[in-house]
């Protein structure tokens, strides 16, 4: 409406309302007030407005707040005064807090009000309000449209009104839509610092970084240890970026990187991802443990004491350790959390100890007996020796990556534990990155402050060395008859195989400013990693056999206690730790955690970059700091990395999770969680739509296009079966049905859709409702299909029973089947047998 209509006090309000006359009736805040003149034959926008003048000039509630199912039973009818019989008064106001105006043309305005002008019913606020109470209301499902608008299967107060005395208060721990509807009332809940910071820095600084990482500089140097750790950084980052954007997308729930592949990219992926990741979080526990071995038994070696030999008293300490973490587990989560973070305090102390036993010597030892343990102290020409890389013989610059990588894979504790934190789509984000910069700079800097205070080779203090040489010398005397060479030989392998970054697994606890502190450090760091994978493996394959993906793994599901722990996959995990124990080599294990762990990783950077790439209106994830192409370039990274350390193991990853891909596809479960393959197939099928429009036909490339009229295909399986055989399931092929009916109503296909599959029948099965069979049929010709995907042939069966058959019926399907179809439509008949008889030609 103009301002000319205002001032002339004629116009049309929106939504169709005709005024008569607008007479100025008053002013509030300055914004003129106007009475409408409308005539008795007052449509429904006018019997609201006109509540509304009864309300002193204001909206009903109805109006502005949803869930009030009409106006007039919020207020009372006024009688109209004698003069004013024929007509109804209402009082427009203008808006108050935009300073908008009414203007020609003008189809919505943005008063708070005139935007609920709607015939449509409002949806029920209940259903909105809070939505744990769903499961109270709604029965634990989403609601349906008529619920939305009419409050189907509600108590009769509640459907079109709110009552706030009788709100639904949250229900702490009920688990939403997609869980299995246990009820979780107590569990234990955790924040971002204690369910994924810490457990992140725990698993990140395990037992690489003291058994191992004065090894990774001796190997690579200062420069490309530093780069080992950088690569390593660079995909965990990339993963991280990706994993918060999937995290942000939606409720996460339990399962961690099984989760977020399988809601992404369906089941397929997810499924065979879950196995993978759960195995290669048991592993992990063998890693760990492994690594805690080997330091007792090197304690245990300095005092002589072995109960059977060096790798057997590996594996018997390793499985001892694996027997107490299991029984802390069992205790509860809480447990495992309160002992973290005790551990994780003991770690970083031992931490402090390293970097600061690098500038001053260990007070209980000499500077010259630190010199000859290969521990000199900052030096410029020891850090020009050690910039570079010297590897030992067969060694090789990502054989070192292969054995580092694994510090870095914790980066997915947090996200595994994502069942029992309070706000996963916050705390995994925040928690994971923060972790990954405090470690990648604690490394860092251990690279450089190692290769500037160690020497790779030292043969260390007089006495251990003439101990050991007078031994040497005297098995060698007593064997050999070349004492020259022997001797000179024997000297040589003294002076490189004792002490020194490269040779000594415990020359941190030597740098330490007490050494003590780095042993607990290291039972801290190999115990906390440990028990973090093996809480980690049994709640993703509790996770995969949740969702029933693969077949007779159901007992694994079952949940105990208030924390729902997977006990039978705890068990499960132990035995496969013990396995992998028993292999009792830390630089066996750690390459094949690595190739298990980079698959996860690369599939995790795949799937967001599917889910960019499919547009799907899905896809929204909260964290905004990523992106498709840096995932993508992080998924080829990870691939090319697996192949990098070693190409058979890659192939035999890529075997496996092919292997069990095609199992899921093959299986095809029942589950359907709106993954980006799905959104892939749409945009593809639309693509090629629109590119099979631009192509002329040609009669090479002819296919039969099947109208076929067969009412409910499993009325008629023969006749579905001969079209079939017709189109080979080469071309189009729809089973045509015409409902008979004068009102129009919403219709099901799922049955028939599910009969046609099961019957490997290749075709659409498409519903049409009309008051006549002729008109339903034309109108399904016209309107079928979408552009050259269109039905050029109809078929339809021969009417059997015409004799004993209505005679209006007969003329009807005479004059159709006579008729021309204008269409270029080829008509088919069939003429049913014995065998292929049907009641009628179609009903």
């Amino acid at each position: 409406m103009s301002s000319e209509d205002l001032s002339n006090g004629t116009g049309v309000v929106n939504g169709g309302l005709e005024i008569d006359s607008m007479v100025p009736s008053s002013k509030i805040d300055g914004v003129p007030r106007f009475r409408i003149s409308k005539t008795p034959a007052a449509n429904d926008v006018t019997d609201m407005l006109d509540a509304a003048s009864k309300q002193n000039g204001t909206m009903p509630p109805s109006i502005m707040t949803p869930g009030i199912e009409k106006a007039d039973d919020a207020v009372q009818e006024t009688p109209a005064s004698p003069t004013e019989k024929q007509e109804k008064h209402v009082h427009l106001y203008l808006p108050t807090d935009h300073n908008d105006t009414l203007q020609h043309n003008r189809t919505h305005t943005n008063t708070q009000t005139m935007g609920y002008l709607t015939h449509d019913a409002v949806p029920l606020s209940v259903f909105y309000r809070n939505q744990e109470s769903m499961e109270n209301i709604a029965g634990g499902k989403r609601p349906t449209l008529d619920q939305l608008h009419k409050g189907e299967g509600l108590e009769h107060a509640k459907k079109r009104h709110w009552d706030a005395s009788k709100t639904v208060e949250p229900v702490k721990g009920i688990s939403d839509i997609e869980s299995t509807g246990e009820n979780k009332k107590g569990a234990v809940k955790l924040g971002w610092i204690k369910g994924v910071l810490f457990p992140t820095l725990l698993n990140i600084w395990g037992v690489i970084l003291f058994l191992r990482m004065p090894w990774i500089v001796a190997n690579a140097g200062i420069g490309l240890s530093s780069v080992v750790v950088i690569l390593a950084t660079c995909v965990t980052t990339i993963t991280a970026l990706s994993m918060s954007a999937i995290c942000t997308n939606g409720e996460v729930k339990g399962g961690g990187a099984y989760f977020l592949i399988s809601r992404s990219l369906g089941p397929e992926f997810g499924g065979s991802i879950g196995i993978i990741f759960s195995i290669a979080n048991a592993v992990a526990v063998a890693l760990y443990l492994v690594g805690f071995g080997e330091t007792v038994q090197a304690l245990m070696g300095k005092d002589g004491i072995f109960m059977v030999d060096v790798k057997n008293d590996v594996r018997i300490i390793g499985l001892i350790a694996l027997v107490l973490c299991f029984i802390i587990t069992q205790v509860g989560l809480d447990w495992v959390i309160h002992t973290q973070s005790g551990l994780l305090a003991l770690l970083g102390a031992a931490i402090i100890s390293v970097i600061a036993g690098t500038a001053y010597p260990n007070p209980q030892s000499s500077r010259d007996t630190m010199e000859q343990y290969g521990l000199p102290g900052y030096s410029g020409e020891l850090f020009k020796t050690n910039f570079g890389p010297d590897y030992e013989n067969g060694v090789g610059f990502f054989d070192v990556f292969s054995i580092f990588f694994p510090a870095a894979t914790g980066i997915m504790a947090g996200a595994n534990l994502s069942g029992d934190l309070k706000n996963p789509s916050q705390a995994v984000p925040w928690g994971t990155l923060i972790a990954i910069v405090v470690t990648s700079a604690v490394y860092v800097l251990l690279c450089w402050l190692l290769g500037s205070s160690t020497m790779r080779f030292a043969q260390g203090p007089i006495s251990l060395m003439a101990s050991g040489l007078n031994d040497t010398l005297n098995n060698t005397l007593s064997n050999s008859t070349t004492t020259t060479t022997t001797v000179t030989t024997t000297l040589a392998n003294v002076e490189d195989y004792e002490f020194g970054a490269r040779n000594d697994l415990q020359i941190i606890e030597r740098i330490s400013l007490w050494g003590p502190l780095v042993l607990i450090g290291i039972f801290a760091a190999t115990l906390s990693s440990a028990l973090a994978s093996l809480v980690s493996a049994p709640k993703v394959f509790q996770a995969v056999s949740k969702d029933k993906i693969f077949p007779g793994i159901e007992i694994f599901a079952k949940g105990y206690g208030r924390s729902n722990e997977p006990r039978n996959g705890y068990f499960l995990t132990l035995i496969i730790a013990a396995g992998f124990i028993a292999i009792g080599e830390l630089n066996v294990i750690a390459p094949i955690i690595s190739n298990f762990f980079l698959m996860a990783y690369a599939l995790i950077n795949y799937a967001v970059f599917a889910s960019s790439l499919s547009k799907s209106p899905g896809w929204r994830p909260a964290f905004k700091y990523y992106n498709m192409w840096i995932s993508f370039i992080g998924f080829l990274l990870c691939m090319a990395i697996m192949f990098m350390i070693n190409w058979w193991a890659a192939l035999i990853t890529l075997l496996a999770v092919a292997g069990l891909y095609k199992w899921v596809d093959v299986r095809k479960p029942d589950i359907n969680w709106g993954s980006s393959g799905q959104a892939h197939t749409f945009l593809k099928a639309l693509r090629f739509t629109r590119r099979l429009e631009e192509i002329e036909d040609h009669v090479k490339n002819f296919r039969i296009q099947c109208l076929c009229l067969t009412g409910q295909p499993s009325l008629r399986p023969n006749l579905v079966h001969f079209a079939s055989h017709i189109t080979k399931h080469l071309g189009m092929l729809v089973c045509g049905e015409v409902v008979i009916t004068d009102k129009i109503s919403q219709t099901t296909q799922h049955n028939e859709a599910k009969w046609l599959k099961k019957h490997k029948v290749k075709a659409f099965h498409q519903i049409v409702q009309n008051t006549t069979l002729r008109g339903g049929v034309n109108s399904m010709l016209q309107t079928l299909g979408l552009g050259k995907l269109r039905p050029n042939t109809l078929l339809l069966g021969y009417m059997n029973c015409w004799q004993n058959a209505d005679s209006s019926k007969v003329d009807e399907f005479y004059k159709y089947a006579s008729r021309r179809v204008r269409l270029e439509i080829r008509r088919w008949y069939f003429t049913s047998s014995r065998r292929l008889r049907h009641h009628g030609w179609y009903s």
